[in-house]
């Protein structure tokens, strides 16, 4: 009963809210609430600041006693939504596919189908000593993708 009604205040916040997004929801042992959250243009500390708020002062502590913690999505967590490749396309990307292949490149596109890498590579020229700079492409559906970060330059 407790984490539907933690839900459905939390969907509510995400309603009014339509850049943020749910990436993970927990009711752990001891009502300990545990929310991840996600937003188009990123997310601010006013951002967790708003769903705990929207949460929080909809509780009653008299009722049940709770701990909340609102985070966001790390830089170096790996992406599990759609709508997460669609805002970091541009963005560098290290792919690790269901058939073991690791993959970095940079993000050229995202829809609700897949993703699209593209990176260069140096292979031999075909005729003579040497290499030559080629482009490849990767296009990935999400189901074959085990796991993708955002890699992060310095």
């Amino acid at each position: 009963m407790f984490k539907e009604t933690v839900k459905e205040l939390l969907d509510n916040c995400l309603a009014e809210r339509q850049d943020l997004f749910l990436i993970d929801f927990n009711v752990l042992e001891g009502n300990a609430i545990r929310v991840v959250i996600d937003g188009d243009k990123g997310v601010l500390v006013e951002d967790c600041m708003f769903v705990s708020r929207g949460i929080e002062h909809n509780l009653d502590r008299e009722e049940e006693d709770f701990s909340l913690e609102v985070t966001s999505a790390g830089a170096a967590s790996p992406l599990t939504h759609t709508r997460q490749y669609v805002k970091n396309v541009g963005r560098n990307l290290e792919v690790k596919t269901v058939d073991n292949k690791n993959l970095e490149g940079t993000l050229s596109d995202a829809d609700e189908n897949g993703i699209v890498l593209k990176w260069k590579a140096r292979e031999p020229k075909p005729v003579g000593k040497g290499k030559v700079t080629v482009s490849k492409e990767a296009n990935l559906a999400y189901q074959d993708i085990k796991e993708a970060k955002v890699k992060i330059k310095f």
